[in-house]
């Protein structure tokens, strides 16, 4: 199979039923449940781009069997890295950037893993091997990967191994001719209701005891024994689209995954029982390049949107003519041509490995992470600020047709003949973005992206390369000299006239 189309990618859903939990009831069919219908329709058209004679050659590349996606080849130069920029944008302008999960993230993830054989070859050639047909087989059907990456937030200060039952958290219960028996939860799988398979693997942070939890691995969807139980949706498919422009279409349905004994055949392990690797995978793997890229670009794209919207409703009732209004805007353009410019220092400076492939530089995608885990928060908030009242009290769309709808059309008028359905069309789309359960879950989504906001600054300053920095305060310090000869110079520069620095009328320095 090469690049699907949209329809086959709701058909694979169809056929290959998974259990899926919503109030407290089992979803029978993914693809006609309302609460998920729409988002599915979102990736759909995704996969449909792909097929777009104007988008092709941007979208994919020529693969063994037919074309693939582009976030599925390994970067070999600097061109590369921009042609994949370019793919990822395209991805994320078609939801707006609110689709964090869309199928080219984690098509970036294996590609990592594939590109780094001797990693999962620590344990054996069979799990290099692994890896590799592994890699292969999702980028030839083209599919559609969620993972989880974070045990249930039961006891924080107990490791996985430590939890009264030891496998609250998922963890390997007992390994069979067949394969790994997995039992416990994981969360947050984004879109994993609508995924066609997930990929296990774990953050950096195990300790030695949590060897059972210590497993890479993917799975389908189907798999019996896993069940998916999904969040409360902010749309269950009865919202309209005037009122809820944005939660109406790209919902993203986070989910707990339960594993109850579930077999992963050995085909698909990658790693299990080693610690120090599985700690090792983010870093050796280089995923967090090649994962980071699609983020920061897809990030660019949500700051770009909520910065649009920001001086969209500033204009629409004349509040950018006020210097403090123009100030908040000018810090959002600001947060957002710093995303820019990062992506541009991490693709420019990039990285070369030793077979030649090259991915862009860590510590400007990390410094990109960080920024926008603040940055995004603080424009969403500008925008409730100044949306003030205004975002509190816009009408209905089903006021416009009713005997009120004069009272519609005089009252909520904006300024420059922008007329109402146009500024209540704004305002909605902006309560959806910063105040609507589904913004704030936005909000929180970017803000925890990449973990704990404080754990990452300490990282950062833990693994940052800090001699460049260090030479030039060696070299102040130079300047200061041991304190006896420092003494000794200034005696003798002064000692045949007046001091060199400048008196003042009593004489002192």
């Amino acid at each position: 199979m090469t690049i699907r189309t949209g329809a086959q990618y709701i058909e694979n859903l169809r056929k290959n039923p998974r259990e899926v939990w919503l109030r407290g009831e089992r979803v029978e069919d993914v693809t006609r449940h309302p609460a998920f219908k729409r988002p599915i329709e979102q990736i759909a058209r995704l996969y449909d781009r792909q097929h777009d004679p104007e988008l092709t050659d941007r979208l994919t590349r020529p693969g063994p069997n037919g074309p693939v996606p582009i976030s599925f080849v390994p970067p070999r130069s600097v061109e590369d890295l921009r042609a994949r920029h370019e793919a990822f944008r395209i991805v994320a302008e078609a939801t707006l950037g609110l689709m964090g999960r869309s199928p080219d993230f984690l098509n970036t993830m294996v590609m990592a893993f594939a590109e780094e054989p001797a990693v999962f070859e620590r344990l054996g050639p069979r799990y290099a091997d692994n890896v590799r047909r592994y890699f292969e087989y999702v980028r030839d059907s083209d599919l559609f990967l969620t993972h989880a990456l974070i045990t249930p937030q039961t006891d924080r200060s107990r490791t996985g191994a430590q939890q009264q039952d030891p496998f609250l958290h998922m963890g390997v219960v007992e390994e069979t001719d067949e394969g790994l028996i997995v039992r416990g939860a994981r969360m947050l799988a984004t879109l994993a209701p609508m995924a066609d398979e997930m990929l296990i693997s774990n953050l950096p942070g195990l300790r030695p005891g949590d060897e059972k939890h210590a497993a890479v691995f993917a799975v389908p969807i189907e798999t019996p024994g896993l069940r998916l139980i999904s969040r409360e949706p902010y749309d269950d498919g009865t919202r309209n689209s005037f009122d809820h422009p944005l939660s109406a279409h790209f919902e993203e349905a986070d989910s707990l995954v339960v594993f109850d004994d579930v077999l992963v055949p050995w085909d698909r392990v990658f790693l299990h029982g080693d610690v120090d690797l599985a700690n090792a995978l983010y870093a050796e793997t280089n995923l967090r390049q090649h994962t980071g890229h699609q983020t920061g670009v897809r990030g660019l794209v949500k700051m770009q949107f909520i910065t649009g919207v920001l001086m969209k409703l500033a204009q629409s009732v004349k509040i950018d003519s006020f210097l403090h209004v123009q100030q908040k805007l000018g810090e959002a353009i600001a947060a957002t041509e710093i995303c820019r410019a990062l992506l541009t220092a991490a693709e420019t400076d990039y990285e070369t490995t030793s077979t030649g492939a090259v991915r862009p530089r860590f510590e400007a995608l990390q410094t990109l992470r960080m920024h926008l885990s603040g940055s995004y928060p603080k424009l969403a908030e500008t925008l409730q600020v100044l949306g003030a009242g205004g975002l509190l009290m816009m009408p209905s769309a089903e006021d416009f047709d009713s005997p009120i709808g004069p009272d519609i059309a005089k009252y909520f008028q904006g300024a420059d003949s922008l007329d109402a359905t146009e500024r209540v069309r704004l305002y909605k789309l902006a309560w959806d973005l910063c105040g609507d359960a589904f913004g704030q879950r936005a909000v929180q989504y970017e803000r925890y992206y990449a973990g704990d906001p404080v754990r990452l600054l300490a990282m950062n300053y833990l693994a940052y390369d800090k001699s460049a920095c260090f030479s030039l305060v060696d070299r102040a310090l130079g300047l200061a000299g041991p304190p006896g000869d420092a003494v000794a110079a200034v005696r003798a520069a002064t000692a045949d006239g007046e001091p060199t620095g400048v008196t003042g009328a009593g004489g002192r320095p």
